[in-house]
């Protein structure tokens, strides 16, 4: 399913359909401090309801499932949904390839609505009375993000501009420490209860570096095949150049609770 949106890397298209098998190899990365930041809410736990929009792979749904709580997941991409379905298997995840602003589930029957790397995506507006209302009086809206810090992490600024060199219009660039932007329509239904941004190392290897930013939004999900092919390339010679075998790259979290009025 292709996406535009002027918005986003000036208006050019991107599939994540298209990255799928790449996105579920090598975007499965968050530290434990990440899931330990959730649970620390005391949400997407034992006894809970939660539903995760932009699901993609399913990667919260499939690294908190052990905590017990009940996972629904939704993406626009049928790929996506079938990676995450493959990678569940033997867990008790549903499914459901439709984009959030076409949800229909019941009222009042979610504790928790996650929305992990995809809440800029969203037609606020829109979705903003529909969380409300699938939510149960007193249930959360949970916004989390974790990203790479190009500025500080010579080897995340130098795979960047490679990004740049091939798509100079990409947006996901340059990015620095921030609170989680919350539009302000939330404010109707919703408070901030809580807001954090903390740094996070993440481990890689050059082969598993090159993936991850080979699956993001301005390579894999939106240049032509043989486009990727020549930036793989030059990516992983870069990376012969100035990455050891074994890394770490610096990126920060961000988490916000949105709490039901």
């Amino acid at each position: 399913m292709k996406i535009t949106d002027e918005n986003i890397d000036g208006g050019k298209p991107f599939d994540w359909g298209r990255v799928s098998a790449d996105y579920a190899k090598f975007r499965d990365i968050y530290p434990s401090e990440f899931y330990e930041k959730i649970i620390g809410r005391g949400l997407c736990i034992n006894g809970q309801k939660v539903l995760d929009l932009g699901t993609g792979t399913g990667v919260l749904p499939r690294n908190m499932y052990r905590y017990g709580a009940k996972w629904t997941g939704v993406d626009s991409s049928e790929k996506q949904i079938e990676q995450a379905e493959t990678l569940s298997k033997g867990m008790d995840i549903a499914y459901f390839a439709v984009p959030a602003e076409k949800m229909d589930f019941e009222d009042n029957c979610f504790d928790v609505i996650t929305a992990c790397q995809c809440f800029w995506y969203f037609d606020h507006r829109k979705i903003m009375p529909e969380l409300y209302r699938m939510l149960k009086p007193g249930g959360s809206v949970l916004v989390l993000y974790m990203a790479w810090l190009p500025f500080e992490d010579k080897i995340a600024g130098a795979s960047e501009e490679l990004v740049l060199k091939y798509s100079p219009k990409w947006s996901g660039a340059g990015e620095t420490i921030h609170p989680i932007d919350i539009p302000d329509c939330y404010k109707e239904k919703f408070h901030l209860v809580w807001q954090e941004e903390y740094p996070i190392k993440v481990s890689f290897t050059r082969d598993s570096w090159n993936g991850r930013m080979k699956a993001c939004r301005g390579i894999g999900a939106s240049l032509a095949d043989a486009e990727i092919a020549m930036w793989e390339k030059e990516h992983k010679k870069l990376l012969a150049e100035i990455a050891p075998p074994e890394f770490e790259i610096l990126h920060y979290g961000a988490i916000a609770e949105l709490k039901r009025d």
